[in-house]
């Protein structure tokens, strides 16, 4: 990879929605930015850039696995001129008690020398706040939010030092919104003060994007942090605020019309994309897939392309293995949770692969799981970050494909209004 310039913030996102996420909102605090998937090789070529997004896929794997992949963005970065990295987490600090959020915090802390890091999944934009150390998704306590119902990581405590505590060796302590409220001096102090208790890590409270503000002048000055976009917000505007980048606008380039063929592929089991389906069936023709004949081995992905196909002439399409959550409990408990979920994301991949095959050259994923397994088999070493479809949804450019120009759209499943498939496409054209 060529970069003309040092990077000045480098980021490891454990999953490819919320690296576009992250990428849309630097971009958006005015920051070049440039999304990999996975640690980029070194003869891709990439503009001149401030910030790098490496998208991996490690938020549900084993925990070893996702250290290892973890530590390898890491140490690409930090030779690339990052002082500061930040590990991008789920505004829902979507993980498991045995991982991987407490043992990748462990190991980057290590590797860079860290006393005490930064930790907050606080978004307000999106209404993610941390109070007292509790997240709340809207007005609820995260336990009480959809998210307890999550096929792969069902939350039941919206507490996140207490959740943090059972996934990291180091202790874990809390910055309160009282002592955020009083600046970043206060902060600093409170941080320096659990650093010498031997605190290795603290969550801090954020309810307002001025909270955020705040949170990135602090986190900035150490060398690493862990939160979702909201914290990549705060850092991207403290290096514009201090002068260590200047602001620009979001590259028009990467939105520039490819035409084709368009589809839309659902893997989440969310509300939000539930909904976002049935209103998509008032505009174009959608498919719905049947979970028991892909885990069974029946080829539902074939069944599919000969479905869409002879469609695609005629404008988008959208297929779906997307169902609510008594379905996917009840798809699991026949046929195994992890089978099930590795079946569906490698259908969706093979229809993808089959699409773009066709000729399709606007894309749109919905669903975390989902679009890894797309952009991985689809081999799309990077994107240029465009313009906003919804909040944390950017228009994507695919860079270094053999195949020319594309557009994506990448979605976690809870992201976007109701109409959000008609949206991304009449902004991908």
């Amino acid at each position: 990879m060529t970069v003309a310039a040092k990077i000045s913030l480098g980021c490891i996102a454990d999953d490819y929605t919320g690296a576009s996420d992250l990428a849309n909102t630097l971009t958006r605090a005015g920051l070049r930015t440039v999304q990999t998937i996975g640690v980029p090789a070194d003869d891709l070529a990439l503009p001149e850039v401030d910030a790098v997004v490496v998208s991996l896929k490690s938020r549900s794997i084993e925990a070893g696995l996702a250290v290892s992949r973890s530590r390898a963005a890491d140490k690409w970065l930090r030779s690339r001129g990052a002082g500061h990295v930040l590990f991008k987490i789920c505004s829902t600090f979507d993980s498991t008690d045995a991982g991987n959020i407490g043992p990748v915090m462990d190991a980057l802390r290590a590797d860079c020398g860290e006393t005490a890091v930064l930790v907050t999944p606080a978004f307000p934009e999106t209404g993610r706040t941390v109070y007292q150390g509790n997240l709340f998704v809207g007005a609820v306590p995260l336990n009480e939010s959809p998210l307890k119902d999550h096929p792969l990581n069902p939350m039941h405590d919206s507490n996140l030092v207490r959740v943090l505590a059972r996934q990291s060796k180091a202790q874990i302590g809390l910055v309160d919104l009282a002592i955020v409220t009083r600046g970043a001096d206060a902060v600093r102090a409170r941080l320096a003060e659990l650093a010498g208790k031997g605190i290795g890590a603290a969550i801090i409270d954020a309810v307002f994007d001025r909270d955020l503000e705040t949170i990135g002048l602090v986190a900035a000055q150490h060398r690493l942090s862990v939160g979702a976009s909201g914290m990549g917000l705060g850092l991207a505007r403290a290096l514009v605020s201090t002068g260590k980048v200047k602001s620009t606008a979001a590259s028009s380039e990467a939105g520039a019309a490819v035409g084709g063929p368009a589809a839309c592929l659902a893997g989440s089991c969310s509300q939000a994309t539930l909904q976002q389906i049935a209103n998509a069936e008032r505009v174009m023709p959608v498919l719905h897939l049947d979970p028991d004949r892909i885990t069974t081995g029946e080829d539902e992905a074939q069944r599919a392309l000969a479905w869409a196909k002879p469609r695609l002439a005629d404008g988008p399409v959208l297929i779906a293995s997307s169902s609510t959550p008594d379905q996917v409990a009840a798809v699991q408990a026949r046929h195994g949770r992890d089978a099930a979920g590795h079946a569906i994301e490698q259908a969706m991949a093979d229809i993808a692969e089959g699409l773009v095959q066709a000729g399709v050259k606007r894309l749109v994923v919905a669903g975390g799981e989902t679009s890894g397994a797309v952009v991985d088999r689809l081999k799309i070493p990077g994107f240029l970050v465009g313009v906003e479809i919804a909040v944390g949804v950017p228009v994507l450019r695919a860079v270094g494909v053999e195949k020319g120009d594309m557009l994506l759209a990448l979605k976690s499943g809870n992201f976007g209004g109701p109409e959000f498939f008609s949206d991304a496409l009449g902004l991908m054209r």
